[in-house]
């Protein structure tokens, strides 16, 4: 039996309550992880967990156990990293989450970059619009927009987003360009929908609800389909930099001002933060700036 993957493989399955989803964090076969803790137990001459149909229940020597376990396994990491760190390489696995859109634009090339001078780190990168648990998901670092709920986690700020009110140049020519709140009734309104919510923009100090013939959980629909004129999108900033630049969109200026969002880096707490996350995470923030690049360009 290697301990140290005995050790790693339990840690997992009590941290995720599940073998399969331990096995899924880990790449092993579920068979692998459940024989790795049972082997564990044996060389403890304690039992761990306690199996149900239904559950995964530590028991009291299970819970004493993972203290010290996920203490050592951060310990090692650590080591690992700040030595990676004197001799300017990570190694190790990095296991990120974004946002769909922005994560394509803003994450993946820096993901890239931050693979090819530290080649030997592993890294695993999703991305989605939903709130991941990043405990529960096996992730060491997830970036996201707008509002955190409260949580354990710690977060860190970026940069900024704002919400840019736009619409096509064409549309404008037809339909007039709003200058108020209340102008925006008698317009066509592209609706983000995030999570079965939506059909309000947000301002500094108000909401306002609107109306129009479309509706998405994906920005890049809606700014398509305010380029090609079917109405004003509300949007972030990063999604719309180069439909701007090039004519296709038109940014808006109304009496009310947009709201600007937090882009943040979310970390489970810990008492040291891994190398590895923390180096990343510098890289992001010099990377994007603050105003941010693909504001700054525009004077946004």
């Amino acid at each position: 039996m290697n301990l140290l993957d005995a050790m790693t493989a339990f840690v997992r399955v009590a941290e995720l309550g599940s073998y399969t989803r331990a096995a899924e964090a880990l790449d092993l076969s579920r068979t692998r992880v459940s024989r790795q803790v049972m082997e564990l137990e044996d060389h403890l001459g304690v039992r761990l967990l306690q199996r149900t149909t239904r559950r995964l229940h530590l028991t009291e020597a299970g819970e004493r156990y993972l203290l010290r376990a996920q203490g050592i396994l951060q310990s090692l990491e650590e080591a690992e990293s700040e030595v990676g760190s004197g001799a300017s390489e990570m190694r190790g696995r990095l296991r990120l989450n974004g946002p769909m859109s922005f994560g394509t634009r803003h994450l993946a090339p820096l993901v890239a970059r931050f693979m090819v001078e530290h080649p030997a780190l592993e890294v695993r990168l999703d991305l989605n619009d939903r709130r991941v648990d990043l405990l529960e998901e096996g992730y060491d670092l997830a970036i996201r927009i707008g509002h955190l709920p409260d949580s354990t986690h710690v977060a860190r700020r970026l940069t900024r987003c704002k919400l840019v009110l736009c619409a096509s140049p064409g549309y404008l020519a037809e339909h007039g360009t709003p200058r108020r709140l209340a102008d925006l009734e008698r317009h066509r309104c592209l609706r983000y929908r995030p999570g079965g919510r939506g059909g309000e923009w947000q301002f500094v100090d108000s909401r306002f609800r609107v109306n129009g013939p479309l509706e998405s959980n994906n920005g890049d629909v809606l700014t398509h389909a305010a380029e090609a004129g079917l109405g004003i999108a509300q949007q972030p900033s990063f999604l719309v930099t180069d439909s701007i630049r090039e004519g296709r969109l038109v940014p808006l200026e109304l009496e009310e001002a947009a709201p600007v969002l937090d882009v943040n880096g979310l970390y489970p707490a810990r008492r040291h933060l891994p190398a590895k996350v923390d180096r990343f995470l510098a890289l992001l923030a010099d990377a994007w700036g603050d105003p941010p690049c693909w504001e700054h360009e525009l004077g946004l």
